[in-house]
């Protein structure tokens, strides 16, 4: 652990991310690695992801979509910010609620999934950070919060 520790440092939370990592590369040689894993339907996939402690909705989206290349859309607090001021969001909806939203919306198909994901991060590391950059966005004239500033 503490090797690997050190090669995560720089992701930050080093000690708890190493336990995750490590209980997430045990849980995937118990499944026989990823030609095993690969074979599961995606929602049983998204399940067995899901016991692993350290694993939550959206990390085992992360996995399901980029290293699967499921049709899975990831849910991240930049994705909440973006909706929430553009006024497409009232309260906090349940992460599953939030993906079948964007699931049922968008063509089902992973890489188009995982650029407009990008697009999002992308967005919201520009523009829409926790204290938004609205004088140079590409929305500004749709949100209700750069409207409201």
């Amino acid at each position: 652990l503490n090797e690997l520790a050190q090669v995560i440092k720089p992701a930050g939370f080093l000690n708890v991310k190493s336990r995750r990592l490590k209980n997430l590369c045990h849980w995937w040689q118990l499944q026989g690695g990823f030609p095993a894993l690969e074979k599961q339907p995606t929602e049983i996939l998204r399940q067995g992801l899901l016991t692993v402690n350290g694993i939550g909705p959206e990390t085992a989206d992360d996995i399901l979509l980029y290293a699967f290349k499921r049709p899975v859309f990831v849910i991240d607090a930049y994705t909440r910010r973006l909706l929430s001021r553009l006024g497409w969001l009232q309260g906090v909806p349940e992460y599953d609620c939030l993906r079948a939203v964007f699931e049922s919306t968008l063509r089902q198909d992973a890489a188009y999934f995982g650029q407009y994901h990008a697009l999002i991060v992308e967005h919201g590391k520009r523009h829409c950070r926790a204290l938004p950059q609205c004088d140079a966005c590409p929305l500004f004239a749709r949100c209700h919060h750069g409207q409201n500033q």
